[in-house]
């Protein structure tokens, strides 16, 4: 077990920002033999081809296809992105002549208080001008360089009774002393190996320096930074790429920005999946109808971390459906549809986790706390099919140090190899399965 959890450490730990997390799982798939399209050139698809292409450099999809007719696709959907702090435009402030600090604005719905007086550091991407080209690059600032400290409780003796935290005065992290006039732009520059003024925009965020970690007797649990949702996503893909062929379509889903919305043309409620599935049918020569009829065959796992019983804060969680850490891989369930899981979902799902022996658990948000949403029901905008949500049971969901259970990473690896082996297809209002 330990061995597949500190694998997966390593990939949050190479993956600082949504885009060095792509760019680890191209390389990953590039490794096990899949060939990159670009969505500006024509492609060529051939039966039992292994292809995957990317979006903003921040989403993925890849896919196998069938040696015969491609009629239903299996698909498991996650998301690259986690709270943070953006860094603004002109983002050096001097304070009193002796520090400088940051201008940043947060990213998503993060729990603030975590981020102070830990390590810190930048990442993401730059956008390089070479004459009359523009071209994108990453950048990882890969040391200790940021902090944002706390005011000393002999400065705020009502700290520990609860604190609003303002974004623009509290979360600036600190960079220097006044004893330097360098500007940050030129030390993302000197990583990224380029000049200070052919850097003409940027996407760079804030991220935790502090490596993952497996503890609790018997190494039960794991932490580590943007669990939510690089976990799910490293568990699809190991079941992607360990899943037999079968007659079925399997494909690996990775948006960006669910944690703001997921409406830019990277995130879950573009057209990213709906334009790559149809590609499929078109560019070799096959016509809508026969798309709008593998949809139709179609099922989908959207995978989004879920909320864990916390044991100091039992009351939080619904009365009668109590998920745990190690308790099996997480079934939401919401009323108003937040999720998407529904009878017909639920009931295939459940299905799933018989044929690959994993347990499951069911989530419901207490009736007088409104949850949030995932992937599934924004997807689903775009292309319709049936869908389940589901996750793995965490604590700390939006913290820059997450935790989770070990056993449930390797659940959901089985299930999902179990689920891309298998080809689905619609019958008198339900499925039915084969390999």
């Amino acid at each position: 077990m330990k061995r597949e959890i500190e694998a997966l450490l390593q990939l949050i730990q190479e993956s600082p920002t949504a885009f060095q997390a792509v760019a680890v799982l191209k390389k990953r798939l590039k490794e096990a033999g899949y060939t990159e399209l670009r969505e500006a050139e024509s492609w060529k698809l051939s039966a039992g081809g292994k292809y995957f292409t990317t979006r903003n450099d921040s989403a993925l999809m890849a896919f196998r296809l069938p040696k015969g007719k491609t009629d239903s696709f299996q698909i498991i959907a996650s998301h690259s992105d986690s709270p943070s702090f953006k860094i603004k435009e002109n983002p050096d402030m001097e304070v009193e002549g002796h520090y400088v600090k940051l201008n940043v604005e947060r990213y998503g719905g993060m729990l603030c208080a975590p981020w102070f007086d830990r390590p810190l550091s930048v990442a993401g991407r730059i956008a390089v001008r070479r004459g009359a080209e523009i071209r994108t690059e990453l950048v990882c600032i890969d040391r200790d360089l940021l902090m944002i400290p706390n005011l000393a409780i002999h400065m705020n003796r009502e700290a520990n009774k609860g604190y609003e935290y303002n974004a623009q005065r509290d979360m600036l992290p600190l960079w220097r002393d006044g004893n330097s006039d360098k500007k940050f732009m030129s030390c993302v520059a000197e990583a990224a190996g380029v000049r200070t003024e052919d850097i003409v925009g940027s996407d760079l965020f804030l991220y935790n320096r502090m490596p993952g970690t497996v503890w609790g007797e018997g190494d039960c649990y794991f932490s580590a930074p943007r669990l939510d949702d690089l976990e799910c996503a490293a568990a699809s893909l190991e079941g992607f790429l360990q899943a037999k062929e079968s007659k079925g379509t399997p494909v690996f889903a990775l948006f960006d920005n669910e944690e703001v919305g997921s409406s830019t043309k990277q995130g879950a409620a573009s057209t990213f999946l709906a334009d790559v599935l149809q590609r499929i049918f078109l560019e070799r020569g096959e016509d809508r109808a026969a798309y709008l009829r593998a949809i139709a065959n179609s099922f989908m796992i959207s995978a989004d971390n879920a909320h864990a019983v916390h044991p100091n804060y039992a009351d939080k969680s619904d009365p009668s459906n109590r998920v745990y850490m190690n308790g099996g891989i997480v079934v939401k369930h919401s009323a108003n549809q937040l999720y998407t899981t529904d009878a017909l979902s639920d009931a295939v799902f459940r299905y799933l986790a018989s044929e690959a022996g994993v347990k499951l658990q069911h989530f419901h948000n207490r009736s007088d706390v409104t949850g949030g949403s995932t992937l599934g029901n924004l997807s689903g905008n775009q292309v319709a099919l049936s869908t389940v949500d589901i996750g793995l049971a965490q604590l700390a969901m939006h913290s820059p140090y997450e935790t989770a259970g070990c056993s449930d990473y390797l659940d959901f690896i089985r299930l999902a190899t179990r689920f891309y082996g298998l080809r689905t297809e619609a019958r008198d209002g339900g499925f039915a399965f084969s390999d």
